[in-house]
């Protein structure tokens, strides 16, 4: 089964900071499963590394200011691309992401403090009936659970 993954989760160096967070359990997925790593930030355009940013509201602003809302939407299309190319049904996402966080994201206060909601990707490819997986859920996926 073809099932997309935050890049930064394969340990790729793409997150705001420039680091990966490369997950223990990705061996036994891969061997299940055919990997597409997705970034959604570079495919709309934005640096890596490049400022934080939290969605408030229904747009996404960085720490300092600036409005990114269009470059995470480009990005999530560009993503759903891939999905419907590669014929996608799942994809494991980073948690509390501004793009791929599904059910709990930052508030947009740049305080750490969570709420309920969906990153930009999350959102679009849920809308799609793409099932959405955290990072945390990846033991129950490498371990048979779809």
């Amino acid at each position: 089964m073809n099932l997309l993954i935050s890049a930064c989760l394969l340990g790729i160096n793409c997150r705001y900071d420039g680091t990966g967070k490369l997950l223990d359990d990705i061996q036994q997925l891969k061997e299940k499963h055919h990997l597409i790593p997705i970034c959604p930030e570079i495919l709309g355009g934005l640096p890596t590394p490049r400022t934080p940013a939290e969605r408030l509201n229904s747009r996404v602003i960085t720490k300092t200011g600036d409005d990114v809302t269009e470059e995470y939407l480009k990005g999530a299309q560009e993503v759903l691309k891939l999905a419907k190319l590669f014929d996608c049904s799942y994809a494991v996402l980073k948690e509390r992401s501004p793009s791929c966080g599904y059910g709990q994201i930052y508030d947009g206060s740049f305080t750490g403090r969570m709420i309920p909601g969906n990153g930009v990707l999350a959102a679009l490819l849920s809308c799609h009936g793409i099932t959405i997986l955290g990072e945390s859920q990846i033991k129950d996926l490498a371990n048979g659970g779809i």
